[in-house]
């Protein structure tokens, strides 16, 4: 049976270099990518493919939220994180949000093939340093009582509002990207702020590097 599987990463020489991978493969099938993590949920929503490769620092919607997203409207769909970063924040925020697997992008083009295969079994796939990170921060965890992420204080529109912030979009663009008023964006902008104790974009950019929301300004 041929796997389907769907590529969103911002990077075209990298979706290319995947493509022409997965490709060589018998079994396996490109059926489509994207270049952020908006289209690439609508694209999916539309193929149904079997597995969604996306890679975590995308535009518009980063590859978390995007398979948050995919977990919920498209369970068939196991997604895949592709990553540039192994900290501990970066690997449990992609998991809890319901991605089956973590490919580190060092090691993307001697894993991605295995990982798909993986995936579309219903097995999880961590890349080796991945696999090592998470049972140290496991370990952690447990001698820190469990102490939980400050990213899981906001809900999913605070999440979205705050990446669109900080890519630099005034409330009257993240309005017309998100499908609400300029005046409902201010007031998930002033919440969010208020929880994180932020008191301006320059804090809100900090916070969001250091917690695997964007990985630049």
């Amino acid at each position: 049976m041929t796997i389907k599987v769907f590529l969103a990463d911002d990077h075209a020489l990298v979706s290319e270099g995947l493509r022409l991978i997965l490709e060589k493969q018998k079994d396996i099938e490109v059926v489509g990518v994207a270049a952020d993590g908006r289209e690439a949920v609508r694209r999916v929503r539309e193929l149904h493919p079997d597995v969604a490769i996306l890679d975590i620092a995308m535009p518009e919607m980063n590859g978390v939220e995007a398979a948050r997203h995919l977990a919920e409207h498209c369970p068939r769909t196991r997604t895949l994180i592709l990553s540039m970063h192994s900290t501990s924040e970066h690997i449990s925020r992609a998991l809890s949000a319901g991605a089956c697997g973590y490919v580190l992008k060092e090691s993307a083009g001697s894993e991605v093939v295995a990982a798909v295969r993986a995936a579309s079994e219903g097995k999880r796939y961590l890349s080796a340093k991945v696999a090592d990170t998470v049972f140290q921060d496991y370990a952690q965890m447990k001698r820190d009582g469990g102490k939980s992420s400050p990213i899981e204080k906001l809900s999913f529109r605070e999440r979205e509002v705050l990446q669109l912030v900080v890519e630099g979009k005034s409330s009257k663009q993240i309005a017309e990207v998100i499908h609400l008023s300029p005046k409902t964006v201010e007031s998930y902008r002033s919440r969010l702020m208020g929880k994180l104790g932020v008191r301006d974009v320059a804090g809100l950019v900090k916070f969001a590097i250091a917690n695997g929301i964007t990985t630049e300004a």
